[in-house]
This record gives structure tokens, C-alpha cells and sequence, in this order.
């Protein structure tokens, strides 16, 4: 009953999911959020307390919806009632060329990659402050070094970048804020089904730019994220890049 929790957004499929397992593994109590991917977050939440009793539990919530996000900080605190770490990693991702982009896109990539980040952060705020706990953002490696015709999703992380160290200093000495850049981690969902020679050229293209030859996967990031939140006791406004090395080139 003592046993701390985390609460992931965007934890149903891929990076969140890996999270989610981590910190289960290591003991935490686990609060999954989810917006469409209903059924692959109750299966995980499934999963998890098959291993362990009552140790997991699932939220929907669409942060296009500024009551929405509001009612998951409620909701996800008074699940198990404490949350010491929460994680920032619900993100849309869709290209949004200068010349096309429109406010309903502005809104779509703000709302789920920094708004509803920040919204978060302040309500759950004075839990985490209570609990010595952190905060842990899923920013992006093109928030340095931008992907062409995503113009909007670059400056919404670039965002979410500056609004973690802005936290750092806002929420010490007793909530720790860092954030997590990932560079090529998995290969978007849209090409890992397709069998494509003109794919498989630009996967090989990618992987040459790459100075360790390879992508990353899901536990390098969901490793450095428990490391934050148990280990770096004394590491704050800090945002790493786990690329690797390609950030070099």
C-alpha cells in the first residue's frame, strides 16, 4: 500500500508502454493513460496486475480537451492516492508544412505535446512537492535540430524543452523536472508493417547516419526515465539525448 506510483500518459503502445513496464517492475504502482488506444492500455493494465494485484489502473483522456486533462489529475490521484513521479509522453506527431499548417493543426500538436504537459504538472504540483517526488518529459531530439515539414511539432517540443528547465527551477528543491530526447528509437508505426524497397533504403539510410549503426528501442528510453526518478537525486533541469550519438553529426 506504501509503494509509489507513476503515472504515464500516453502509455499504452511503444515508449509509454516500456515505461509503464519498468516502473512496475521496479515496484511502482502504475496509473496508464490513454486517449484512443482504449483496448491495448486495458490489456496492459491487464498485464500488470496479473503480476501484481491492484498495482495498475487506466484513464482516458483526449488533451484536446482542456476539462478532460483537468479530470485525469483528479482522477489519477485519488486512484491510489499519491502519485509520485509523473511522465509527459503522450504526443501526436503528423507533418505540418509552413504553407498548409492550420490553427486546428497548432492546436492538435500543442494541446497533446506541451499543453496539456504543463496543465498536468501544475495540478499535480503540490502531490509531488508532498511526495519529494519528479517530473519527466518525453521531449525529442528535433526539438534541437529541427525535422523538415513538421514545422509545428519541432516548436511544440522545442517548448516542452524550455518549459522543463523552466520547471526545475520553479518546482525545487523539492520536485525534480528533466527530460528525455529521443533520437531514432522505433521505427514509426506506419513503416513497421510495410515491406518496401524504397523503405527499407531510407531504415538504411538512417541507421548509416547513426554513429552506434543502429536505432535504439523502447527500454533505452524507459531506463533513463527510472533513473531520473530514483537515482539521479541530485540531477535537475536537465534534458538527454538518447540518439545514439547521432545528434553529433
Amino acid at each position: 500500500m506504501d509503494s509509489k506510483v507513476v503515472l504515464v500518459t500516453g502509455a499504452a503502445k511503444r515508449i509509454g508502454a516500456s515505461i509503464a513496464r519498468t516502473f512496475h517492475a521496479n515496484g511502482y504502482r502504475v496509473l496508464v493513460h490513454a486517449r484512443s488506444s482504449k483496448t491495448e492500455a486495458t490489456a496492459l493494465s491487464s498485464e500488470l496486475n496479473k503480476i501484481k494485484k491492484n498495482s495498475a489502473g487506466t484513464f482516458y483522456a483526449d488533451f484536446n480537451s482542456h476539462h478532460e486533462t483537468q479530470e485525469l489529475s483528479v482522477a489519477a490521484l485519488e486512484h491510489f492516492g499519491r502519485i509520485d513521479v509523473l511522465i509527459n509522453n503522450a504526443s501526436t506527431f503528423y507533418p505540418s508544412p509552413l504553407f498548409e499548417a492550420s490553427a486546428d493543426d497548432w492546436s492538435s500538436l500543442f494541446n497533446s505535446n506541451v499543453k496539456a504537459a504543463f496543465f498536468l504538472s501544475q495540478a499535480l504540483a503540490p502531490e509531488l512537492t508532498k511526495r519529494k517526488g519528479s517530473i519527466i518529459n518525453i521531449v525529442d531530439a528535433h526539438a534541437d535540430k529541427p525535422l523538415r515539414n513538421h514545422v509545428l511539432y519541432n516548436m511544440a517540443k522545442a517548448a516542452l524543452k524550455s518549459m522543463t528547465k523552466t520547471l526545475a527551477l520553479e518546482m525545487a528543491p523539492h520536485v525534480r523536472v528533466n527530460g528525455i530526447s529521443p533520437g531514432a528509437i522505433l521505427w514509426p508505426e506506419a513503416l513497421e508493417q510495410k515491406f518496401d524497397e524504397k523503405i527499407d533504403q531510407q531504415k538504411a539510410e538512417i541507421c548509416a547516419s547513426i554513429p552506434m549503426k543502429r536505432i535504439g528501442n523502447a527500454k533505452d528510453i524507459s531506463n533513463l526515465a527510472y533513473f531520473f526518478a530514483e537515482s539521479g537525486r541530485y540531477i535537475t533541469g536537465q534534458v538527454i539525448k538518447v540518439d545514439g550519438g547521432r545528434s553529433l553529426g
